[in-house]
């Protein structure tokens, strides 16, 4: 009878989730429902789903609309007319074509206008839907023939009266308006929530045919589907036994080529894996993946395969994977196993400057009509819902602003604020809108549309109408296809390096990039800036803590410093385990056997997945559900839940104490965060160790090319830091040397255009291009002639230094500049270039004070480049102690100058602390720790040069200083405004740190994670 039910997906409109609305048919006693949210099927598989497990027919649709105006509602017969309305809403959205007032000609699928949207001619499959307000009508002559074709129409898109005013709410942010000016047209009607079947039939006592036609539709409705048959694409080849044959070929090659001919290991696990792959139809998968890779490969891409796939011997022997599990003892089976209910998938990483490359490739491979990406179903967050409902109720921006970002109990307590926290809490979880997934590509056997309508964000990429778990629910494996711009860090070392010495650098060999000497040196010290994965404070320090001097513990580095491992406090029992091996003992046998690598710690996913099976003996199958926990993602975290029941029992069962029990599930659960599973570790690992052999022995390459992939923990003056102590000479931006990106050049570090903030782009690679065409640029005037400037962008140039080929002062070339603007006709740009020399200006010699130019270069890109931060201070003094000899003051008190790097904002129960990083005059980096009783007297002030006074604590041949005093010294007054003491310390205030946040506790101390180091019976 409900042929018209819209759930929350009807963005910005219905009020009610898939199960509140299958909840709400149930109690009424109704068998059967429509689900038909506006343009998308986003919900209909969760809907299936609900309804089935509640006993409740259910049929899919859509409501189709045009800017805001109900066309029609489309009530598919069966699949295939989903496919058909699926096809109608793609062509609109990524081929915009319009929408007709009228339905096209669907093969299977009903089709219900209402009475605003009546057409001249009704098909067979078409009719009219009437509403219980609209029965008035129908005495009407012109209604009264139609009577044949009518339908009980009663819409459903929310409950209760709370919720019609969210619904109103809703409509009001759509349509970016006050709730008092939303029109009747932008808003259901009052009328549109569930009533009994009864009530209905009541009021169309009088059309009985009405009611019995409705009923009659649905009866010919169905919504079959297989959950349980793989939707991919079937088969690389022409058929499953093409498919084996080539991915066996392939994986015998590959075996040769990464362990020769008699590694009888080796060629049996490849046999295992084969045998399973085949069985579970995933020949197709992995060929696909190896296709992919193919393409890559061939145009001389470098790709990082990592995640659980690397656990496959065979994706390793296709080069989809660098990381031999033999190696690190990786099984297969926390990839693919027969027990496994999910679908693998593999994680392949590419340099953020090929990433569309590759997806271009996988769409004109594949076919458009079978490739799209993943949707994602972005929700209203806790800014994004006070700010919005703010909105609508009329608030200034200035307290949305203080609505997002203070807690609710801070929030003021009159009328209107009170209304914004009543609707804001039942919009919580709400989707707000459709986006694309950061990775997941589907490439489907049947044409795509048969499974949901496409989308077009502003990417360029269609996606799908699902997010990735409804893709796995109904059997799409996604591929991922990720971007990073580490891998565009080593890509574009590995290039500049054959620039700039000739030397061509395998950076794939793991004989280089693996366990070297030197590498290992500067793992051991923490000397990883710029190093993808292992240059952040809390990573450096880790590593150091470890004295990490190999690549097995740095794989383990890699998962250790995760939140799910470090939370719990294994990170801190890991670390006093490896430095004191002699000082604990297993307390079980298993933990023993299974986890010597790592001292008896969990670490890995895998870990957990042994210890939940040899020491707790659950299945497979429960070991699955632990292995997806890892992932964080809310629906397996509930999953983990139900085992825990299973587990204690099995214990039992096996003999366990109940407080041995108690233990070992402690450390399982504490997974239920995040982190790593062992391949996806060595994989990291691998990465890290490519960056820093470039970084050890073409430091001045690989910092140019961090600095130009613009991606890293710090900011881009921290890297110019990092290459000035490798030996580097910086040069600020030259008209006439300088490229768009940082070049090297010997010694010599020219900054590119683009690290001037003020600069258009368009005007920077102009420059670039007119002086490859061209020549140099003779002199400033030349250079006006050539490039259309304005006098505030030769400005930002003459000030910056570009200019200094001429050997002229910068006072000199401004007075120069606007006398060569005030006249210039813009037409003669062309023209003049051979008509007349280079004019010679005589103009007075005007003094520049010393440090101008440090001042010009913070004003323009951020930080000083002639100078270090020290030498701007007012103050001679350097500190007492330095870095290098920080080791010897364990619980002394020490006071440093140091000049702030980055800070992180850490929330305890006290309050906020921070973790600091900071370099001294000698350019060496080190850590401090500020407690929120610290912090209230001497509080961070922004950027720039600190006199700290703390006491250093060595923690595992770490130093940290925990701060008691600070204070921000003062720089000299900006000498540009000798005369003008309003100005003078403007500039100072763009002195920059780099800043980041945490919402998770600090971790646990020593004292703290009480982890049990001695054997329980």
């Amino acid at each position: 009878m409900f042929l018209n039910c819209h759930s929350f997906h009807s963005l910005r409109y219905g009020t009610l989730s898939i199960k509140e609305l299958v909840k709400q048919v149930s109690d009424l006693g109704i068998k059967e429902l429509v689900l038909t949210d506006i343009n998308t099927v986003t919900g209909i598989y969760d809907f299936k789903m609900e309804c089935e497990r509640i006993g409740i027919k259910p049929v899919a649709g859509v409501e189709v609309r045009k800017e805001g105006k109900l066309l029609y509602i489309a009530v598919a017969k069966d699949f295939s007319g989903i496919g058909e309305v699926n096809k109608l809403i793609t062509d609109h959205n990524c081929d915009d074509k319009e929408l007709s007032e009228t339905a096209p000609e669907f093969k299977n699928v009903f089709v219900v206008y209402p009475m605003s949207n009546i057409p001249t001619e009704l098909k067979k499959n078409e009719f009219i839907g009437i509403r219980i307000e609209e029965l008035n009508f129908l005495i009407r002559p012109e209604y009264q023939k139609l009577l044949s074709n009518m339908l009980v129409l009663h819409p459903v898109t929310f409950n209760t009266d709370e919720e019609y005013e969210l619904h109103k709410i809703l409509r009001a942010i759509d349509n970016n308006t006050l709730l008092s000016k939303l029109t009747k047209r932008e808003v259901c009607r009052k009328s549109e929530y569930f009533v009994s079947e009864q009530a209905i039939a009541a009021a169309f006592e009088r059309y009985p045919e009405i009611v019995q036609r409705t009923k009659d539709l649905l009866v010919q409705c169905s919504f079959e589907f297989d959950f349980k048959q793989v939707k991919n694409k079937q088969f690389y080849t022409k058929s499953k036994a093409d498919d084996v044959k080539l991915l066996r070929r392939l994986a015998y090659s590959g075996l040769e080529k990464r362990y020769g001919n008699r590694h009888e290991v080796a060629q049996k696990r490849v046999e295992k894996e084969l045998k399973v792959i085949d069985e579970l139809n995933f020949c197709s998968y992995f060929l696909i993946t190896w296709d992919i890779i193919r393409y890559s490969n061939s145009m001389g891409f470098m790709h990082v395969g990592r995640g659980s796939g690397a656990n496959s011997i065979v994706s390793y022997c296709l080069g989809i994977t660098d990381i031999c599990p033999l190696e690190l003892d990786l099984y297969f089976e926390r990839f693919l196993n027969l027990n496994r209910k999910s679908p693998p998938d593999f994680d392949i990483d590419w340099s953020w400057q090929n990433r569309d490359t590759i997806l271009e490739y996988i769409f004109d491979r594949y076919g458009k009509d079978h490739v799209a990406f993943c949707g994602t179903n972005v929700e209203f967050k806790y800014k994004s819902i006070f700010r919005e409902v703010g909105k609508v109720f009329g608030l200034p921006k200035e307290e949305l602003d203080e609505l997002a970002k203070r807690p609710m109990m801070q929030h003021d307590q009159n009328e209107v604020v009170q209304l914004v926290h009543q609707y804001g809490k039942l919009l919580e979880k709400f989707p707000n809108q459709r986006s694309m997934h950061s990775c997941g590509i589907l490439i489907s056997e049947e044409p795509i549309t048969h499974y949901t309508a496409l989308e077009m964000p502003p990417k360029g990429f269609p996606i799908v109408q699902f997010d990735m778990n409804v893709a796995e629910d109904i059997g799409l494996e996604k591929f991922d296809i990720l971007s990073q711009r580490g891998l565009g860090t080593i890509n574009d070392t590995v290039e500049l390096i054959k620039k700039t010495r000739g030397i061509s650098v395998d950076i794939r060999d793991t004989t280089l990039s693996k366990d070297e000497g030197k590498a290992n040196e500067y793992l051991a010290i923490g000397k990883t800036i710029g190093c993808f994965y292992i240059e952040s404070p809390a990573m450096r320090g880790l590593l150091r803590r470890l004295k990490c001097d190999n690549y097995r513990i740095l794989v383990a580095a890699s998962s250790i410093i995760r939140p799910g491992v470090a939370q719990s406090g294994m990170m801190r029992e890991y670390i006093f385990r490896h430095n004191h091996p002699d000082q604990f003992e297993y307390f079980h046998s298993v933990f023993e056997e299974h986890l010597k690598e790592t001292y008896g710690i969990m670490v890995y996913q895998e870990d957990v997945i042994k210890i939940a099976q040899y020491f707790g003996g659950l299945s497979l199958a429960d070991g699955d559900i632990l292995r997806r926990a890892m992932s964080g993602k809310g629906r397996s975290i509930e999953k983990l839940r139900e085992v825990k029941n299973n587990f204690f029992e099995s214990c039992k069962k096996l003999g366990h104490s109940e407080t041995l029990t108690a233990e070992a599930y402690r450390q399982i659960e504490s997974f239920a965060g995040y982190s790593f599973c062992k391949a996806h570790s060595a994989s990291y690992a691998v990465e890290s160790y490519q960056s820093l052999y470039l970084k050890v022995y073409y430091p001045l390459e690989f910092m140019v090319s961090v600095i130009n992939n613009q991606g890293g923990f710090y900011r881009t003056e921290v890297y110019i830091h990092e290459a000035k102590i490798s030996g580097g000479n910086i040069q600020v931006p030259c008209v006439n040397t300088s490229e768009f990106q940082t070049i090297l050049k010997g010694k010599d570090i020219y900054l590119g255009l683009m690290v001037l903030e003020g600069l258009e782009t368009r005007i920077a690679h102009g420059i670039v291009e007119e002086r490859e065409r061209n020549g140099d640029y003779r002199s400033l005037e030349d250079f006006i002639k050539r490039i259309p400037i304005g006098i505030e962008t030769v400005q930002i140039l003459i000030f910056i230094g570009a200019f200094r080929f001429t050997g002229k002062p910068k006072n000199e070339l401004l007075v120069e500049a606007r006398i060569l603007l005030v006249n210039f006709k813009p037409e003669n740009r062309g023209l003049m270039l051979i008509e007349e020399p280079v004019q010679e200006f005589k103009l007075p010699q005007l003094k520049r004070e010393a440090f101008e130019d440090a001042f010009d270069e913070i004003e323009l890109i951020g930080f000083p480049v002639s100078c270090t931060p020290f030498d701007l201070l007012q103050t001679k003094y350097r500190g007492s102690v330095f870095v290098k000899d920080l080791l010897k003051f364990h619980k002394q008190q020490v006071k440093m100058l140091a000049y702030l790097i980055s800070r992180k904002h850490v929330p305890t129960k006290k309050g906020t602390m921070y973790f600091g990083t900071w370099i001294d005059v000698n350019g060496e980096y080190f850590d401090t720790a500020h407690f929120p009783d610290s912090l209230k007297q001497y509080d961070f002030q922004g950027g720039g040069c600190y006199l700290l006074l703390g006491t250093v604590e060595v923690d595992f041949h770490f130093p940290t200083i925990t701060i008691h005093k600070m204070a921000k010294m003062p720089m000299i007054p900006d000498p540009r405004y000798a005369y003008d003491k309003e100005k003078q310390y403007d500039i100072h205030r763009q002195i920059k740190e780099d800043f980041s946040m945490t919402h998770r506790k600090p971790y646990p101390q020593a004292h703290e994670i009480g982890l049990i180091r001695h054997k329980i019976q």
